[in-house]
């Protein structure tokens, strides 16, 4: 039986690739206002994401587009809540008037980082999702934090691993001021994608292998060479029988 898998990026950032990206995806992640995004661009994505069938993810983060979502904000969790409320609220009320729903939530950066290992950043945005009443998707870490409470508050879930990104021993991701922290090269891309489908298990910094699941594999769409390696990733991965859907 021929292997699927999901593919997704995160679109609606600012580099304008999306029409690019869009045809080699099967789900995106759309900023939605706290580290990048707005209507405009929420709205001219949702239509590109339409029109080559991918579904559609918001991906809220912290409030702080100075510093593009990626570094850690100490606020209240009150007004965290309501960040994250609004940025997925502010999605959904475009898919509404476009006719598109909503199929997963993603949280972006330093959010979904600290929501790996933090309870309390996680249960904020298990809150968010309970309050909504979404039935969607919640794309997590696998074995991490928000994956254990997302399945105890009976939120469905899917694991997420990085095709571009380096592993700790410990399934975090290298930090981005590691110059390791990148995979850059597409056959080592492919490579680290292939291994984890076909062994569940991921090779680490360290050269550890460690057990890892994951449905969905993201290429961060703000990387300046993302077109050619999700482009050249698909085409691997369909060449050893594995389809992207």
């Amino acid at each position: 039986m021929q292997t699927r898998i999901d593919l997704n990026a995160d679109v609606g950032e600012g580099l304008g690739n999306e029409a690019e990206l869009m045809p080699f995806i099967s789900s995106c992640n759309i900023a939605c206002g706290g580290h990048a995004g707005d209507i405009e661009t929420m709205t001219t994505v949702s239509r590109l994401a339409k029109k080559h069938g991918v579904k559609i993810g918001a991906h809220p983060s912290f409030p702080d587009k100075e510093h593009f979502g990626r570094k850690a904000i100490d606020m209240p969790s009150v007004a965290l809540y309501t960040s994250i409320k609004n940025q997925i609220k502010d999605l959904i009320r475009v898919l509404e008037a476009e006719h598109l729903n909503l199929h997963h939530v993603k949280p972006h950066g330093a959010l979904y980082n600290l929501a790996a290992v933090d309870e309390k950043i996680a249960q904020v945005i298990i809150e968010v999702m309970k309050c909504l009443m979404l039935r969607v998707h919640l794309y997590v870490p696998y074995n991490s934090v928000i994956a254990k409470l997302a399945i105890e508050n009976r939120i469905p879930i899917m694991y997420e691993a990085f095709a571009d990104r380096n592993y700790n021993a410990d399934l975090t991701l290298v930090s981005r001021s590691d110059s390791k922290a990148l995979i850059i090269d597409s056959d080592t891309m492919v490579e680290h994608v292939f291994n984890m489908i076909s062994t569940e298990k991921v090779k680490t910094i360290t050269g550890d292998f460690q057990s890892i699941k994951a449905d969905t594999f993201c290429v961060h769409g703000d990387n300046p060479e993302s077109y050619h390696l999700i482009s050249y990733l698909t085409k691997q991965l369909n060449a050893k029988g594995i389809q992207i859907i």
